[in-house]
């Protein structure tokens, strides 16, 4: 399942960044404590959801690795329940043995992040931390912008106005929503269900479909191969203001 060589370790290192390892299997647990440790990582370990709040309550993680299938409270309910009691700054990445999309979808709509299906190369393993990351690092960043640019655009977070040129640019209600829910997370990809919920007023999946190719043509995003409001394969869509996304 894990297939850990120091030639991997040297070539990623990583900054002392304070991680959760939470996962019932006691021999993995121990192995990614290891590996990670050794790419860099102040790596804590628990064997369940219980050990896991125990060790956020006490320690300044930024990054935990979750498995999904464990006795008692799985993955999926202590991420749902992580998301409700506040720590919505720590990036939470999924392991799981299921590739379904379905599965895939209710990990992110729970709250997490990322998923990674087992089995699973370290490489691979570090390189979305990484990413977890620097997605975090940059909406710290947006956090104190005043202003997001898309191009010829650029949308106003404090005043949720969109202008163009200086002028401002007319958004529907639903238009804005979705602009903001985006502009709030860039390059965070978000399912269809979850834009529907953001945006309410009884919105179906397929509504956010049309509200995605309107606001696109009022972005100057091309339909076929947008630029800023992309498709992310398999999930839904992600606003990427540097052009850095997963289209598909």
């Amino acid at each position: 399942m894990l297939n850990c060589c120091h030639t991997c370790i040297n070539e990623c290192f990583y900054p002392m960044i304070p991680l959760l390892v939470v996962d019932d299997d006691r021999r993995l647990r121990q192995l990614l404590k290891s590996f990670l440790d050794e790419s860099g990582f102040e790596t804590h370990v628990a064997a369940n959801a219980a050990e896991a709040r125990s060790v956020l309550a006490t320690h300044p993680v930024q990054v935990m690795i979750l498995d999904v299938m464990m006795e008692g409270e799985d993955g999926v309910t202590l991420t749902e329940s992580l998301r409700d009691g506040g720590h919505k700054d720590l990036a939470i990445l999924l392991l799981t043995a299921r590739d379904t999309v379905d599965d895939c979808i209710k990990g992110l709509n729970a709250g997490a992040d990322d998923y990674l299906t087992k089995p699973f190369e370290p490489r691979e393993l570090l390189a979305r931390i990484r990413a977890l990351t620097r997605r975090k690092d940059k909406e710290e960043e947006q956090k104190s912008l005043k202003s997001l640019s898309l191009g010829e655009y650029a949308f106003d977070l404090k005043r949720s106005i969109l202008v163009k040129d200086g002028e401002p640019v007319f958004l529907t209600s639903s238009e804005l929503a979705l602009l903001r829910v985006f502009a709030q997370s860039p390059g965070k990809p978000f399912t269809r269900e979850e834009l529907a919920q953001r945006i309410g007023h009884r919105v179906s999946e397929r509504s956010v479909d049309v509200q995605i190719v309107r606001l696109r043509r009022k972005l100057g995003d091309d339909s076929k191969q947008p630029r800023y409001l992309q498709t992310v394969r398999h999930i839904g869509y992600g606003l990427y203001p540097d052009s850095e996304g997963q289209a598909a």
